[in-house]
């Protein structure tokens, strides 16, 4: 069993940036699959970014602003986020699998923490 403990989230101006962050316990996580969804009010739950064996993957149309990261040694996965926008509004999700996983499809994911609101003003 994984958990997954975000935070980081928050009320940010148009503009402006935050970083997540996503804690992991309980197996070994340095080869897990993290990947960070977002859903915002009436919307489906989108991929947003992954990190996959060392490599860092994005959603096509948030490519430029984010960047994931991972510290294996601190169990932990974060995302920065620059020049955040009033549509970046979500609550954002911290998802891992125990195999890699190339795709977008939040279904794939087994362990998902609870959350962290980002509200984008503007």
């Amino acid at each position: 069993q994984v958990q997954l403990v975000e935070s980081g989230g928050g009320l940010v101006q148009a503009g402006g940036s935050l970083r997540l962050s996503c804690a992991a316990s309980g197996r070994t996580f340095s080869s897990y699959t993290m990947g960070w969804f977002r859903q915002a009010p009436g919307k489906e739950r989108e991929f947003v970014a992954s990190w996959i064996g060392g490599s860092a993957y994005y959603a096509e149309s948030l490519k430029g602003r984010l960047t994931i990261s991972r510290d294996n040694a601190k169990n932990t996965v974060y995302l920065q986020m620059n020049s955040l926008k009033p549509e970046d509004t979500a609550v954002y999700y911290c998802a891992a699998r125990s195999s890699r996983w190339y795709g977008t499809n939040a279904h794939a994911y087994d362990y998902w923490g609870q959350g962290t609101q980002v509200t984008v003003s503007s």
